[in-house]
């Protein structure tokens, strides 16, 4: 009991600290750009540990080590995707959005730009983007909040739908009132948190095994296919569809809007090269680790886990690991992985709604305050229905990440990269790709054709709808053409 009251006060002053934040940020926050974008002041390594830590959230923490926990390497495909995506995505796209979305009216949204871009008069461009982000974000976050559970419920033994409300409560207080800056600041913090986390527990579980090699030589006689990323647990060759749809993983970091608006909020282009080597430190380590956390707990623990409780891999080695005080400050890491994310995917969503529907559709004259006051509702709305949708506690939280993953990758990556790089493109051709791009992953998914990852045929299949119907389509204007020429120059 002594025990779990320490760890319980290490988290009610980690909770304490991050609400401190955002009542800090609630000050400073005074219009839409604000509430959005913190403005487009933030520095490189506030944009860079901010944009991972919103990125790999509870799932890095919990739902990888539990796949590499039964898989061993094979979860190690996942890792090389994610990490062969973080780089083109700070490499190719950060820059560029930058500036085509300042260029463009500058936009606070991922709808909002690709309006702008293209002079959309009908607001198509901006509600049906927000349809799709509402509809994933909304998922996405209920993965969120299912790992928030599980954390509570192992920890402290708390029924699981409290220990929801208890992680969802302290995500939109902060988030509900801070925005973006409040975000942006306490992902910074939790970032650096998840760094250490992630790298000391399979670190000292291994010391406690007695050393790299000996912990080498126990996970080979415990399954020697987990070191052979080719080989499945059980004995069977993992297929070509299986390698692709691991790696692409990759190829959705170019439409996840909780990511892409951090390069949107930099403070200078001249600060990606920068925020760009500490993105890609934070992550190739760190999704390492994690893929080291699972095979090490797979020999270390003696009480095997099954089921879903795979995904508690992490949080079962920290209790038996470290003194209390320690394990508190670690497992605040997970609470900081769920957190950040959670609340970047409720603000993206609130801001969907708030200024590419409410706005458009239903209050065009509305004012900045009125604005920020409908976004800050909405966060409460969106929250309430991903916590119900978190109340199965026999999810999976790397399979609700997946297909969220999937449907922002598919409807707005190609979508993104066609704007940014192809002049040729249309608004209907964008229009297009999200719409095909969204629905065939939420189609594919019902059927699991060829056992192929829907993140692909969706990206595949929205890129081409975006080509052929643009060349269909008579070519932008001059003056479109015009402003971004300058921006490209």
């Amino acid at each position: 009991m002594t025990n779990d009251l320490i760890i319980i006060n290490t988290f009610v002053f980690y909770i304490g600290a991050m609400m401190a934040i955002g009542v800090y940020y609630y000050r400073r926050t005074k219009n839409m750009s604000d509430y959005f974008l913190g403005n487009r002041k933030l520095g490189a390594w506030v944009t860079s540990l901010s944009a991972e830590a919103s990125d790999m959230s509870g799932w890095m923490l919990m739902g990888l080590p539990g796949f590499a926990y039964v898989a061993g390497l094979n979860a190690g495909w996942i890792a090389l995707g994610l990490a062969l995506g973080t780089f083109a995505n700070w490499k190719f796209v950060a820059a560029r959005l930058r500036q085509y979305t300042e260029a463009a009216n500058n936009s606070l949204t991922l709808p909002d730009f690709l309006q702008n871009r293209y002079k959309d008069t009908s607001g198509l461009l901006r509600i049906i983007p927000a349809i799709f982000i509402l509809i994933f974000f909304i998922l996405y976050a209920s993965s969120g909040f299912v790992a928030a559970g599980k954390l509570f419920e192992t920890v402290f033994g708390l029924p699981y739908e409290l220990a929801i409300f208890i992680g969802a409560g302290s995500v939109v207080f902060y988030t509900l009132v801070g925005g973006f800056l409040a975000v942006s600041r306490t992902d910074f913090i939790q970032g650096v948190m998840m760094f250490f986390a992630i790298l000391i527990v399979p670190v000292c579980g291994a010391m406690m095994i007695g050393g790299f090699g000996e912990t080498i030589t126990a996970i080979e006689n415990y399954n020697e296919s987990m070191f052979h990323p080719f080989i499945k647990p059980d004995g069977t060759t993992i297929g070509f569809i299986e390698i692709v749809s691991l790696l692409a993983w990759g190829i959705g970091y170019f439409g996840q809007p909780h990511i892409l608006v951090r390069f949107m909020a930099i403070n200078s282009t001249k600060e990606i090269p920068q925020a760009t080597n500490i993105a890609m430190t934070w992550v190739t380590i760190s999704l390492a680790a994690a893929v080291g956390v699972g095979m090490v707990g797979a020999v270390y623990l003696s009480t095997p886990l099954e089921g879903t409780n795979t995904e508690t891999v992490f949080l079962a080695m920290t209790n038996e690991l470290f003194p209390p005080i320690i394990a508190g400050l670690v497992l605040s890491a997970v609470l900081a992985a769920i957190m950040s994310t959670a609340s970047s995917q409720l603000l993206v969503a609130a801001s969907a709604f708030a200024n590419d529907f409410y706005h458009m559709v239903l209050r065009k004259d509305a004012d900045q305050k009125e604005l920020v006051w409908i976004s800050r509702a909405s966060v409460l709305i969106i929250a309430s229905i991903s916590v119900f949708l978190a109340f199965n506690p026999d999810s999976f939280i790397l399979d609700m990440v997946a297909y969220a993953w999937a449907g922002f990758g598919a409807a707005f990556g190609p979508a993104i990269l066609f704007s940014l790089f192809w002049k040729r493109a249309t608004k209907n051709g964008i229009i297009a790709g999200i719409i095909v791009g969204g629905l065939t992953v939420l189609i594919w998914k019902q059927f699991a054709l060829f056992g192929l990852y829907e993140i692909v045929p969706g990206f595949i299949f929205s890129s081409i709808a975006i080509y052929f119907v643009s060349l269909m389509d008579k070519e932008p204007d001059a003056d479109i053409l015009k402003t971004f020429d300058q921006v490209d120059q």
